[in-house]
């Protein structure tokens, strides 16, 4: 049983921009067991530059790799951008949602990030090389934010109590990177089962999907389905969810992560003080 594909629960303050829907009719393609490419351990890097060898074009993730190189293709001319990041994760047996105004920029790669919710007004900044490569944080009420200003390391407990990934991960750039190599992997073996939505959409806004879903749980499969949205007009790469292999026959497949970019504004011209404590518009 697939996660269903027509409701996705969304942070209020967002709703409209999130709403979700998909054509539940798409085009499929399949790989069975043992079929096209066997993993090969000692395979050259391909001539796209993966670690992996290319992907039989005949394997239903051939044509999924393509239009998601095309997606990175487009980040390529993106230097910065601003937007409304959603993330949904597992952390601890708990599903965390949390909404944020973003910005970032590639080079140095910098982040700033305010919380819509939960926890309105903490601000969260990061730069590549700078603050002995910690983030700054500060919360935006309560007994917490008296304490001001604090630097954490990218891995430190109160870090990674609400995030998956480290902040260096986060960006479009490198969700699809991320997905890229997955599938390029993936690509290795068979039992992938693809699937396009042509019709789907991200707050009214044309966002067609590819859907890679694996049937059974095996060593070289991460995820039992991934899913990857692409805006129709910008081709930017504006979601990605990853699901877990059900536990009992019929059961939902649980969300482990899901990452919306939404109102994304490309190549704006952030500056060094968009990333600055010192910055007016800031509480630091």
């Amino acid at each position: 049983m697939q996660p269903a594909l027509t409701s996705i629960a969304c942070p209020s303050v967002v709703r409209s921009a999130c709403a979700l829907v998909l054509v539940l009719a798409a085009t499929t393609a399949r790989a069975q067991p043992g079929s096209l490419n066997a993993p090969n351990l000692n395979a050259q890097a391909s001539t796209a530059g993966s670690k992996y060898q290319d992907v039989d074009p005949r394997h239903p993730l051939a044509p999924a790799l393509k239009l998601a190189r095309a997606s990175r293709k487009t980040l390529e001319g993106v230097r910065d951008y601003q937007c409304l990041i959603i993330k949904r994760e597992q952390l601890n047996g708990a599903e965390l949602t949390q909404t944020m105004e973003m910005k970032l920029r590639e080079e140095p790669f910098s982040v700033y990030l305010k919380f819509q919710e939960p926890n309105p007004g903490r601000e969260i900044l990061f730069v590549k090389g700078q603050n002995e490569n910690k983030l700054l944080a500060h919360e935006g009420s309560g007994i917490k934010a008296l304490v001001g200003t604090v630097s954490l390391a990218l891995d430190s407990p109160q870090v990674r109590a609400e995030n998956r990934h480290p902040i260096t991960e986060i960006g479009m750039r490198n969700l699809i990177d991320k997905v890229i190599a997955g599938w390029e992997y993936e690509g290795q073996f068979g039992e992938s089962t693809v699937q396009y939505f042509p019709e789907a959409k991200i707050g009214g806004i044309s966002c067609p999907a590819i859907e890679c879903m694996h049937p059974q749980p095996r060593r070289q499969f991460k995820f039992h389905l991934t899913r990857l949205y692409i805006d129709a007009q910008s081709n930017l790469p504006v979601r990605v969810e990853n699901y877990a292999f059900p536990t009992a026959p019929g059961q939902q497949p649980p969300l482990v992560e899901e990452y919306t970019y939404v109102k994304v504004q490309t190549n704006v011209g952030l500056t060094n003080n968009d990333f600055s404590t010192k910055n007016p518009a800031y509480k630091f």
